[in-house]
């Protein structure tokens, strides 16, 4: 197997100033959020009075906004990492990535993923505290400061009945991160994605790229491959746009190893008739809010996080090693 040349991320340097996110929401046997939408409802049904429902669900109101309280409070002293300083772009400024470009990268990420493909898997507890470790300390490479959060993840919030396309979701308020399924070998930037969120960074380009980066950085073979894996299937993503078909053939023309193209189809299978009709629907929802919110949309996901790659491997005026972005 070949060995894998890893991207350099930032010194591991000694002490410096460290920040507690207390996270306590996290810590629950469930979410919150679902407690305080389904427990007059529940009480309802099982006890035929909506009294105790609301009680109980008041209770979780008080600690979901005693949760976020403390948490926004520890955030306060948090230096932000800065895009444009560092990475020479940031939402507005990213340069479009041609895509003759694009199609010489899909193959050159094929390649050193076949060539370094590894099968082992990590436990998800054990994945969480792993990642949220290298994610602490790849920001901290940057801002000179470490953010400790929560390596809690659930398995289930009725968020999944509200973004079925999602393959994982964290409230901002809470901190609260879900993934809904087993998501392969992309399962590593996923929960790094989430954290990047339960840091405090809201925006999706930001999250995307730093638990890219993150991952490139840490020297473990499963997250660096994950991290290609992301790259690569976002790539195709905005390759084929809309087009099942387009998306699968260019998959296929990869000719990687049967274990990786598996999981690249399996991203875009023949949805449900739920799923379709909610998806459709909630994604242009989804899309609109993250517009109101100063982002570029679904896009920054796949084509903005692309294309910042792109722009930071050209950037003059970054701080951060462009080498990082290199395949």
């Amino acid at each position: 197997m070949a060995e894998w040349n890893f991207c350099p991320g930032p010194s591991r340097i000694g002490p410096m100033e460290e920040i507690h996110i207390p996270n306590d929401a996290t810590y629950a046997p469930f979410s919150l959020t679902d407690v305080i939408a389904t427990a007059p409802l529940a009480s309802r049904l099982l006890l035929g009075a909506t009294l105790p429902g609301r009680v109980l669900s008041a209770a979780a109101m008080g600690m979901y906004a005693g949760s976020a309280l403390k948490d926004w409070v520890s955030r306060r002293d948090v230096r932000w990492v800065d895009f444009q300083r560092e990475f020479g772009c940031d939402v507005r400024t990213l340069q479009s990535m041609p895509n003759a470009a694009r199609k010489d990268e899909i193959f050159k990420l094929a390649l050193r993923l076949s060539e370094g493909f590894t099968d082992e898997r990590i436990p998800r507890a054990e994945l969480a505290v792993a990642v949220n470790g290298h994610l602490t300390e790849y920001i901290a490479g940057i801002t000179g400061q470490r953010v400790f959060t929560s390596s809690e993840v659930r398995e289930f919030t009725l968020a999944k009945l509200v973004f079925p396309f999602a393959m994982g979701v964290c409230d901002v308020v809470s901190g609260d991160v879900a993934l809904f399924r087993d998501t392969g070998i992309f399962e590593p930037h996923v929960v790094c994605h989430e954290f990047v969120h339960r840091k405090g960074y809201w925006k999706e380009l930001h999250a995307q790229a730093l638990s890219y980066f993150a991952l490139m950085s840490s020297g473990d073979p499963v997250l660096v491959q994950s991290a290609l894996a992301e790259r690569l299937h976002r790539q195709l993503k905005v390759l084929a746009g809309d087009d099942h078909e387009a998306y699968h053939d260019l998959v296929d023309s990869l000719e990687m190893r049967s274990e990786l193209s598996e999981e690249l189809h399996a991203l875009r299978p023949d949805p449900g008739a739920y799923e379709s009709s909610v998806s459709t629907v909630m994604k242009k929802v989804y899309d609109e809010r993250l517009k109101l919110t100063g982002q570029n949309g679904l896009s920054d996901y796949d084509e903005g996080f692309t294309n910042l790659l792109w722009t930071f491997s050209r950037s003059g005026r970054a701080r951060q090693e462009a080498r990082q972005a290199a395949i």
